[in-house]
């Protein structure tokens, strides 16, 4: 049954990604927080384990969208190159410090957090960036300001159990990258984020001795399994949906949609 379940929520994240166009973090960890609810998990590892598996199915997700953009030529590796350290060792610091925050507070953080990603889907994108069509006529931070910003962001992404594309397309877009390569490399990018977040989730929830059956640390092992098979082929039928139906209204549905799921996180939260 619980297989089943998990199948299921696969299906939904995965047609949800496509269709909305952003990462399945955000809808997967709001779905696993309701189910391990219902599964008489503990309060406290119940957020860890939607954060640390919603990474962790993103390792398959992200090799998908990787494959698909690099052959359209959209993956800036030489700015992948550059992010992927510090994106890598501040996510898996991220889960360390997501490990030492209680699951309420987490719950409040990533309220807050799917708020901010409704407002900006609601009010964001109406002001079009004018971007170079030259690499090489960038003006991008230099290696050490993009390995910092790496590490923000990694440590974000642990925190709110997501690829990082929040994040990383509207900084790649500051500096005049054009949106198809700053989602491109955005896509690369979820790739060492959800490796070391995953890991890190998996190792920190074993030192805290999580007790929850078929989990690693706080990854739940069936769900990643269930979640990883479906959402790879749904993402498909979502994109596919998305080009026959108005991208104004459905940002604006799937921000209407966020905006309850951070409402009723934050009332869980201070409940």
């Amino acid at each position: 049954m619980e297989i089943l379940i998990f199948l299921i929520i696969g299906a939904l994240a995965g047609f949800a990604a496509g269709l909305f166009g952003v990462g399945g973090g955000t809808i997967i960890v709001p779905l696993l927080f309701i189910v391990f609810t219902q599964m008489g998990y503990s309060p406290d590892n119940i957020m860890h384990l939607a954060l640390g598996t919603s990474l962790a199915t993103i390792i398959v997700t992200s090799i998908s969208s990787l494959m698909a953009h690099n052959k359209k030529g959209a993956v800036m590796w030489p700015v992948f190159k550059n992010l992927a350290p510090g994106l890598a060792i501040g996510c898996f610091l991220g889960a360390g410090i997501a490990g030492q925050i209680s699951g309420l507070y987490l719950q409040l953080i990533v309220g807050v957090f799917l708020l901010w990603v409704a407002y900006k889907m609601f009010f964001g994108g109406k002001k079009q960036v004018a971007s170079q069509s030259d690499d090489a006529d960038l003006e991008l931070p230099s290696k050490p300001k993009q390995l910092a910003a790496g590490g923000v962001i990694g440590i974000a992404s642990a925190i709110f159990g997501i690829g990082g594309g929040s994040l990383t397309v509207p900084y790649l877009t500051r500096y005049g990258v054009v949106m198809q390569k700053a989602v491109g490399t955005s896509a690369a990018c979820g790739l060492p984020i959800a490796i070391a977040g995953a890991l890190g989730f998996m190792i920190f929830g074993m030192q805290q001795q999580v007790d929850v059956p078929n989990t690693i640390g706080f990854v739940h092992i069936y769900a990643f399994l269930g979640i990883s098979i479906m959402s790879f082929f749904t993402a498909k039928v979502g994109a596919k949906v998305a080009h026959i139906l108005s991208p104004a209204l459905l940002k604006k549905c799937f921000a209407f949609l966020l905006t309850v799921v951070g409402f009723y996180f934050l009332y869980k939260g201070l409940l």
